[in-house]
């Protein structure tokens, strides 16, 4: 398990999925040349993470308001937004494959652009019976989910703060 302290401060972490009750967590961040409401725009935009999110090759909208289904290395999770509060926070619950897991994601105006900080804690017996989930591996897949979307905030036309 890890500390609770090893989150950043004002992460939002639903019952059971903080830090200290997960089988992995890590975080990444960066500071991307852009306005919060660019950068949040393009990760909210579900359904067009398979052209950017590394590992994911579907997502299409769920049968439920704030779900979706996305196919990641070949498995199906389903998504359920946990927080969606334009252009600051985004969080979502993932459940699939032997695992759930805990997705959260701040922006916060930085001189330079916003500052994107992502966490995530995941649980379940695939976490906790495979080594394929080593501490390495999803650090990586945090670090280049983020870069995808500091390189495409960075393009794209500035959307509006809200």
């Amino acid at each position: 398990m890890y500390e609770t302290s090893d989150s950043h401060p004002n992460i939002h972490w639903p019952s059971g999925f903080s830090p200290g009750q997960g089988h992995g967590f890590c975080q990444a961040q960066a500071v991307v040349h852009a306005p919060p409401a660019t950068a949040f725009a393009l990760l909210a935009d579900v359904t067009r993470w398979p052209e950017w999110v590394p590992g994911i090759t579907g997502a299409q909208t769920g049968p439920l308001e704030r779900t979706f289904e996305v196919l990641f290395h070949g498995h199906r999770f389903e998504i359920f937004l946990g927080e969606h509060i334009p252009p600051h926070r985004f969080g979502w619950s993932g459940i699939g494959a032997g695992v759930q897991l805990y997705q959260a994601w701040l922006f916060t105006a930085a001189e330079d652009g916003t500052r994107v900080v992502t966490e995530n804690v995941v649980r379940g017996p695939a976490v906790t019976s495979c080594e394929l989930l080593s501490p390495v591996w999803p650090q990586r897949l945090n670090i280049l989910w983020l870069a995808q979307l500091k390189r495409l905030s960075e393009v794209a036309p500035a959307q509006d703060d809200q």
